[in-house]
C-alpha cells in the first residue's frame, strides 16, 4: 500500500469506522486485480484527418481560463504545449495569473503562440474571482475551464466542435459539454482512474459531480451565471448545478462526449490525490447542492455519503411532495448479499448486478441516487398521478406491501415478466413527462 493509499485509509477509517473500512479496503483490492487501464491516444492518422477536417467546421471559437498562481513552470509549459498541438485551431487561452513574481509571464512569453493571453491580476482573490476576471476577457462563442496543472489531449477541441457544429446541423446547439477524463501523475507517465461518465443525470449530478472536467459552456450563459467566490473550491460543480437548472428539461442542451479529453494532474497538493488537502472544496459541494434543492423549492438536507465529494439529498416527509417531476422511485433487489435487480438499462440488463451489497461500485455510482431509464417493478413506489397508468401498464391496481411501501408483487401473474412489465411502465411513466429515480440505498428489498 502506498503512503497515498494509508492516508486515505486512516481518514476513511475515522470518517466511518472499521466494519465500512474492511469492505472498503477489500473493494478496493478486488479493483486492484482488474486489468490496469491504459490511456490509449488517438493516433496519427485520426489527429490529421481532424486537422483536415478542422477548416469544414464553421465558426466555433474557444476561450480557455486558466487561473494561475505560484504554478510549476513544467506543469504549465506542458498546458500550454497540450493547447497548441490541438487539432483544432480556434481558441484562445486566457491565463489569470495571481503569482506574486513574474514566474508565470515568462513561460508565457516563452511561448510565442498570439493566441495566448496574458493577464496579470493584482492580487489572489480566490479561484471563482480570479475566472471570472479572466472571462470578463473571453471572446470566444464557448468558454472551456482548464486547471493550471492539467493538460487536454490533442483532439479536446475537435471533438467539441464537432459536437457543437453537430447540433447546430441537427438545429439544438448544446449549451453546455462534458467529456469523459482520466487521473495522471505528476509526470505524466502513468495514467489511471478512468471517470467513464453517463450521460445527463440529473440526480447522480445531485450526488457528485461527476460532469468535472473537460467543461465547456457557451459564453453567454457562464458570463450570466459567472462563478460564485463563496463556492470557491466547488466553484465549478456550483456552476454546472446552476446551469443544469436552467438547461434539464430542454432537449439536447447538455452534451456529454464519451472520450478521454482531460487528464487530471494527480500530486501531493491535488485534491485528486489527497482529499484532506481541501476539505473546504467538499463542504462546498454539499453547500451547492443544498442551493440547489432550496431554490427548487425541495424541502431536502444535503448530507456527506461515507465517502469524501460524494453527497445525498435526504427528503423531509414524502419525496413525491418536493419532487412534481418524479414519477416511480425503484430500489435494490438483494439475493444472498448480492444486487440481483434495481437500475436497469433500456435492454432490461440490471445495472450493478452481481455486486456485494456492502460495496459502492464503480467511482461509488452503485450507492448513488440517479435518474434511470427503467428500475425493477419488484421494488417500486409509484406518485398518484401515476396510479392509472400502473393500472393500465401492469393490469392490476398498485397496492403496496404493509410497512415497506413498495409495489405487493404478489398481486402480479405467476410466470409474470418482471422486466418486460417494468420497461413497459417505467417508458410509460417517461411518456407522461416524468422521470425514473433509482435510490439504491433507502429501498432495499430482498428476494
Amino acid at each position: 500500500m502506498s503512503g497515498t493509499d494509508l492516508r486515505k485509509t486512516v481518514y476513511y477509517l475515522k470518517r466511518n469506522g472499521l466494519k465500512k473500512t474492511w469492505y472498503a479496503v477489500r473493494e478496493r483490492l478486488e479493483e486492484r486485480q482488474q486489468p490496469p487501464y491504459v490511456w490509449v491516444p488517438p493516433t496519427g492518422k485520426e489527429l490529421k484527418e481532424q486537422r483536415d477536417k478542422s477548416e469544414t467546421i464553421s465558426n466555433v471559437t474557444f476561450s480557455i481560463l486558466t487561473p494561475a498562481y505560484r504554478t510549476d513552470r513544467k506543469f504549465l509549459q506542458e498546458l500550454i504545449d497540450s493547447l497548441c498541438c490541438q487539432t483544432y485551431g480556434k481558441w484562445e487561452l486566457i491565463l489569470a495569473d495571481a503569482t506574486e513574481d513574474d514566474s508565470v509571464e515568462r513561460v508565457v512569453q516563452g511561448a510565442l503562440d498570439p493566441r495566448i493571453r496574458y493577464l496579470r491580476l493584482e492580487e489572489n482573490a480566490g479561484i471563482a474571482v480570479n475566472t471570472n476576471r479572466a472571462l470578463a476577457f473571453a471572446a470566444g462563442e464557448f468558454v472551456g475551464l482548464l486547471d493550471h496543472d492539467d493538460v487536454l489531449t490533442e483532439n479536446a477541441l475537435y471533438e467539441m466542435a464537432a459536437r457543437i457544429e453537430e447540433g447546430r446541423r441537427q438545429g439544438i446547439e448544446p449549451q453546455m459539454l462534458y467529456s469523459d477524463e482520466d487521473k495522471c501523475n505528476g509526470d505524466r507517465s502513468q495514467y489511471f482512474e478512468l471517470n467513464k461518465k453517463e450521460d445527463f443525470n440529473l440526480d447522480l449530478l445531485l450526488s457528485n459531480n461527476y460532469i468535472c472536467h473537460f467543461l465547456v459552456m457557451k459564453r453567454e450563459l457562464i458570463a450570466d451565471l459567472g462563478l460564485r467566490t463563496e463556492y470557491d473550491g466547488a466553484q465549478d460543480y456550483d456552476l454546472v448545478l446552476r446551469a443544469a437548472a436552467r438547461l434539464m428539461d430542454r432537449e439536447g442542451m447538455v452534451a456529454h462526449i464519451p472520450k478521454v479529453l482531460y487528464h487530471w494532474r494527480c500530486h501531493t497538493a491535488s485534491t485528486a490525490e489527497n482529499p484532506q488537502s481541501k476539505l473546504y472544496a467538499y463542504q462546498a459541494g454539499r453547500r451547492a447542492i443544498q442551493d440547489f434543492a432550496d431554490q427548487a423549492g425541495w424541502k431536502a438536507v444535503a448530507e456527506d455519503t461515507p465517502h469524501v465529494g460524494f453527497y445525498v439529498l435526504r427528503y423531509q416527509g414524502d419525496i413525491f411532495a418536493s419532487r412534481h417531476d418524479i414519477g416511480a422511485i425503484g430500489g435494490r433487489l438483494m439475493k444472498k448479499g448480492r444486487i440481483v435487480g434495481g437500475r436497469m438499462t433500456r435492454e432490461g440488463k440490471v445495472v450493478y448486478e452481481n455486486l456485494p451489497g456492502n460495496y459502492s461500485g464503480y467511482l461509488h455510482r452503485a450507492i448513488l441516487p440517479q435518474d434511470a431509464v427503467a428500475v425493477d417493478i419488484r421494488n417500486i413506489r409509484i406518485r398518484e398521478e401515476c396510479l392509472e397508468i400502473f393500472r393500465r401498464v401492469v393490469g392490476v391496481a398498485y397496492q403496496t406491501v404493509p410497512g415497506k411501501g413498495s409495489f405487493d408483487v404478489s398481486l402480479l401473474p405467476e410466470g409474470c415478466d418482471y422486466v418486460r412489465i417494468s420497461l413497459e411502465l417505467c417508458d410509460a411513466i417517461t411518456e407522461a413527462g416524468y422521470r425514473i429515480l433509482y435510490q439504491p440505498l433507502d429501498n432495499i428489498d430482498k428476494v
